[in-house]
């Protein structure tokens, strides 16, 4: 049995690997070519560590560059009576694993501001409730 983060390793190097295909324009035939000449396999699947790694390397020679992803933001800074709101708030967005750009925008649509951090109790409120029924329809604890 292997270990979860061996697991897991296997998953980010191959979605890497994918993306360096994507990244570098490779048709599929091509993308197959290199493999095999690198690794001596035909389907990423069936590399092990140093395989990946290998191909990683040569992928990285002829120009992939890993991109990170962008940072969400820290939870807006608000008046203490709304603290608590949008601390709720926070707890729903981290179990759905949504960015506050997500709450933003429905901010925008419920309550017709431009961000979280200029509704009143009462937007919040409304967006608490939103978010809970989401919670609900996607089979998520409601936070």
């Amino acid at each position: 049995m292997k270990p979860i983060q061996a697991d897991a390793l296997r998953k980010n190097e191959l979605s890497k690997i994918h993306l360096a295909k994507k990244q570098l324009a490779l048709a599929d035939d091509e993308y197959r070519s290199i493999m095999l000449a690198i690794t001596g396999k035909q389907s990423a699947a069936d590399l092990d560590w140093q395989g990946r790694q290998k191909l990683l390397d040569h992928f990285k020679k002829i120009g992939f560059k890993v991109v990170a992803k962008q940072a969400s933001r820290a939870c807006p800074d608000v008046a203490p009576n709304r603290r608590l709101l949008i601390g709720k708030i926070a707890a729903q967005l981290a179990e759905a694993k949504l960015p506050w750009t997500y709450a933003d925008a429905m901010a925008k649509r419920i309550c017709k501001v431009d961000s979280i951090t200029f509704c009143r109790p009462d937007h919040l409120i409304k967006i608490i409730a939103a978010l809970s029924y989401d919670a609900k329809r996607h089979g998520r604890s409601e936070g």
